[in-house]
């Protein structure tokens, strides 16, 4: 039997031998040779020895062979800028100064690579980049003209305005033609200067010299308005010359004009024409003269 545990809480299993239990003795027989084997104490049974697992050989995995990847599209060839004609700048003033205008050649790179037009499908690849990656062609584009400066125009400066012109008789023998041949100056002749304005109106009256010329300087008669004014005839100190004629406007009434030769000195005054007017006799009047 077992003794008691230890210290160490084991027990001591062989302390005292166990009976050994007698072997029966079997009957002999010939067909077994060999004798019978008693257990031994403290025997284990033996495992048989544990072969590995035969496998069979690993074969490499077969892959297709590689093939080398697809052409790829060449890059396109680069594109060409439009050419456009140098822009002329606009034609400048004489205080300007004029520069040649600049002209610059198009930039053109090389390309970088070089294909096999004879190829057919380089060929289908060229045609295909051709029509498709090619610039667009643009019309020329023209300057702009412009047209030449103009310096800048001022309004000439206010003057006062005088008015001259010359009053004749017209020989009978030309009634109610309009012509001066054999006419006469006529003296004391009444002429009218009228000025119809939208914010003041102007009424004159003058009469002719011995030489029937006669002269108006209105005080407040100024050169902007100087177009609104007309002169006609109002009387003559003749009774047998005293028909107005329509010569130049006299009986209508005359525009002012500016006259051609002005005077020598400078004046303080715009100087206007009009003129020459006529009074011709009566037509019920016997011709005398």
């Amino acid at each position: 039997m077992f003794s008691d545990p230890d210290r160490t809480g084991r027990f001591d299993r062989f302390d005292r031998e166990p009976a050994m239990c007698p072997v029966r003795s079997m009957p002999s027989n010939p067909a077994w040779s060999n004798p019978v084997k008693t257990a031994t104490p403290h025997s284990s049974p033996v495992p048989p020895p544990v072969k590995p697992p035969a496998h069979p050989p690993v074969k490499p995995p077969a892959y297709p062979p590689v093939k080398p990847p697809p052409p790829t599209c060449p890059p396109a060839p680069p594109c060409q800028p439009p050419a456009h004609p140098p822009v002329k700048p606009p034609p400048l003033s004489n205080r300007q100064l004029a520069y040649p205008p600049l002209s610059h050649p198009p930039f053109l790179p090389r390309p970088t690579h070089l294909l096999n037009h004879r190829s057919p499908s380089n060929r289908q690849l060229i045609h295909r980049l051709s029509h498709h990656h090619s610039s667009p062609s643009h019309p020329p584009v023209k300057p702009p003209v412009y047209p030449p400066v103009k310096p800048p125009s001022y309004p000439p400066p206010t003057k006062l305005v005088a008015v001259q012109g010359v009053v004749y008789c017209k020989s009978c023998k030309y009634r109610g033609v309009d012509t001066l041949v054999g006419a006469s100056p006529l003296s004391g002749a009444v002429v009218k200067l009228q000025c119809n304005d939208t914010k003041q109106s102007l009424v004159e009256q003058t009469k002719t010299d011995k030489n029937g010329y006669f002269f108006f300087m209105p005080p407040k008669l100024t050169t902007p308005t100087a177009h609104k004014c007309k002169v006609l005839l109002v009387s003559s100190p003749l009774p047998q010359c005293g028909v107005p004629t329509n010569l130049h406007g006299g009986a209508t009434g005359a525009t002012l004009i500016p006259a051609v030769k002005p005077p020598v000195k400078k004046q303080p005054f715009e100087l206007f024409t009009v003129g020459p007017f006529a009074f011709e006799p009566h037509k019920k009047l016997p011709c005398h003269y």
